[in-house]
């Protein structure tokens, strides 16, 4: 597993609030952009901030659902449900196929 970590070209962390409306639409949304637009290795990681409050400070995180794009740099932070898939492939720097 940690071979995967390491050749991973994309690492999403996306902070939710348990089974809330919101969270499950930005996981369920970010699911879909990852399948439809991402090339190459993506390692996701789902942290539930209802279980592990401390994780928040890390990536000083001040509003849920928020999306944190790790890899490739710069890292960048997208807040919401991810319901406007343009803005979360604009926000992310995702080279489309035209």
């Amino acid at each position: 597993m940690s071979d995967e970590l390491d050749t991973a070209r994309w690492r999403l962390r996306l902070y939710i609030a348990g089974g809330s409306p919101r969270s499950i639409a930005a996981l369920a949304n970010l699911k879909r952009v990852c399948e439809e637009h991402l090339r190459g290795p993506c390692e996701l990681e789902v942290i539930d901030l209802v279980k592990a409050p401390e994780r928040a400070q890390a990536d000083e995180i001040v509003a849920i659902p928020t999306l944190v794009r790790r890899l490739p740099p710069p890292i960048t932070k997208i807040i919401g449900d991810l319901s406007s898939k343009d803005r979360v492939i604009v926000a992310l720097d995702i080279e489309t196929m035209a």
